[in-house]
């Protein structure tokens, strides 16, 4: 069997990862699989190179592996997603929804793939577009969520929902999150959101501190298409996607907000299921 190309996408800001990395790459060389990283680290390991802004580079990937936590798993997705790169998650961080193998479950993690012993998830994203005037200015993907919250300024952000051409709701909040199933144990999460199943073709509409007790979490079908405007005269406000700043949104822009053409594939390589995961997860934090 031709051995796989396995992508590693570590966090080296993180001293754990430094110190697990160099045994990570043999542990992957000791189960046929060549490791690949990025190119400011490979020729340090004698290993094959990738480099993040080149889809042809990343495309000869079979699979891709991120060390560190959920953020750094979703910076990964940025570049995989589109490319169609089934990828998982090592947890060097707290809770690791995204990335649920620990240190102790790294070792039979990659035996498991090596051996093919595993399944595929495909997950939902959501693409965020900021118009003006009918033209796109930015676009953004994301895994686990979108938001659109205050800029540098410590007054509530004000703006106006409307699901599928129809004004949904009017908000005075800090922020709102538009977030997949995925995301829903994320930011989502802390706003006082509903757990979702990750399987569910939903968008989780979460108001953050909203300046009214009706203000309450949303539920609706991804093929919904949202849109956001913020209410003249209103501040600016700032649209993020997994927690990366997109562009700034002054009053004579919206965003507009649906399912993503791409899905993310994720590497199942354990046998717990989400019930189990949420409860350990939730108990440790």
């Amino acid at each position: 069997m031709e051995a796989k190309r396995l992508g590693i996408f570590p966090n080296l800001s993180k001293e754990k990862v430094c110190i697990a990395l160099p045994e990570f790459v043999e542990l992957c060389k000791d189960w046929r699989l060549i490791p690949v990283l990025p190119e400011s680290v490979a020729e340090q390991y004698e290993c094959e190179a990738y480099c993040e802004s080149d889809p042809q580079s990343l495309q000869r990937l079979d699979f891709a592996v991120s060390l560190g936590g959920d953020g750094t798993l979703l910076q990964m997705a940025r570049y995989l997603a589109p490319l169609g790169v089934p990828a998982f998650g090592i947890n060097f961080g707290k809770l690791g929804f995204l990335a649920e193998i620990d240190l102790r479950g790294m070792y039979k993690a990659i035996s498991r793939l090596s051996q093919g012993n595993y399944t595929i998830e495909t997950r939902s994203m959501l693409l965020a577009s900021v118009l003006r005037d009918g033209e796109v200015i930015a676009q953004a993907h994301a895994l686990n969520d979108h938001v659109l919250a205050k800029g540098m300024f410590s007054k509530l952000a004000h703006m106006m929902l409307f699901i599928n051409g129809k004004l949904s709701g009017k908000y005075a909040a800090d922020g709102l999150i538009i977030a997949t199933a995925t995301g829903s144990t994320a930011y989502s999460l802390s706003a006082g959101g509903p757990l979702v199943m990750p399987e569910l073709d939903v968008s989780v509409i979460t108001p953050v501190c909203a300046h009214s007790l009706a203000n309450r979490a949303l539920i609706i079908p991804m093929t919904e298409k949202i849109e956001l405007k913020p209410v003249p005269g209103s501040e600016e406000m700032l649209l993020s996607a997994d927690g990366e700043n997109v562009i700034e949104v002054p009053n004579d822009t919206m965003v507009h907000i649906e399912k993503s053409p791409y899905d993310m594939k994720l590497v199942r390589l354990t046998s717990r299921d989400y019930y189990q995961t949420w409860q350990q997860k939730l108990m440790r934090n």
